[in-house]
């Protein structure tokens, strides 16, 4: 169960993205996940669509999913052009409120471990016309790929993923497909804006001081 926690914890802080056209507001998005593995397809199927709320004020963002199987997840973010901080607030059955801290450094060689290709496809979200951009990641030997469709109209702030791509992707990504290997578990996410707003977003909700009765994550 741990591990399926953390999966939704990568997944969720895909959609961790302000925007500088629009610099304050909330995004609603939608996350779908199915697996090569008949049992997990189950579960997933039994979970049905994730539905996240983003609240972002330009370079901070918080994201929050809920789900009677893995508890309630929030992801608070603070973005600078060379790393990103996040804390990750966990309330969830099997381990109850838990959080855990990282720090990502836009290094060279994090930067070079990925590679973007154009691709030929699009698609309009939410009245953008979005241009298909395939993603690869190598870390450690392993591989991970995002198909992305993004809008030029909207331009991302950076966040802990789309941080890693630089300057080799312009605009905001309104659909994501990340293809993922867990322990020879073929595991497949997609994750698409379904509503965006322009308001107010009160800087409270960017704390990144661990709220009490909240204990730090083994093996953090």
């Amino acid at each position: 169960m741990k591990k399926l926690i953390l999966l939704f914890v990568a997944a969720l802080t895909l959609s961790v993205s302000a925007q500088e056209k629009i610099k304050e507001g909330v995004i609603t998005t939608k996350q779908t996940i199915s697996s090569d593995n008949e049992q997990m397809n189950e579960a997933y199927a039994q979970m049905g669509d994730m539905i996240g709320t983003t609240y972002f004020k330009e370079s901070k963002s918080r994201s929050e999913l809920s789900n009677p199987m893995t508890g309630d997840i929030t992801a608070i973010s603070h973005t600078t052009p060379k790393k990103t901080e996040t804390l990750t607030l966990m309330d969830t059955p099997a381990m109850g409120k838990v959080y855990m801290t990282q720090t990502v450094e836009l290094t060279e060689e994090l930067m070079n471990s990925v590679s973007v290709e154009k691709g030929e496809r699009t698609k309009t979200i939410l009245g953008y016309e979005c241009k298909e951009h395939i993603v690869t990641i190598t870390q450690n030997g392993v591989d991970m790929k995002m198909i992305l469709f993004t809008t030029d109209k909207i331009e991302p702030a950076l966040n802990q993923q789309t941080a890693v791509l630089g300057n080799k992707i312009k605009g905001y990504p309104m659909y994501m497909e990340m293809e993922m290997d867990q322990q020879g578990m073929k595991m497949n996410i997609i994750t698409e804006v379904t509503d965006l707003k322009k308001q107010p977003v009160d800087d409270a909700k960017f704390n990144m001081t661990p709220p009490d009765g909240y204990k730090e994550m083994p093996g953090m």
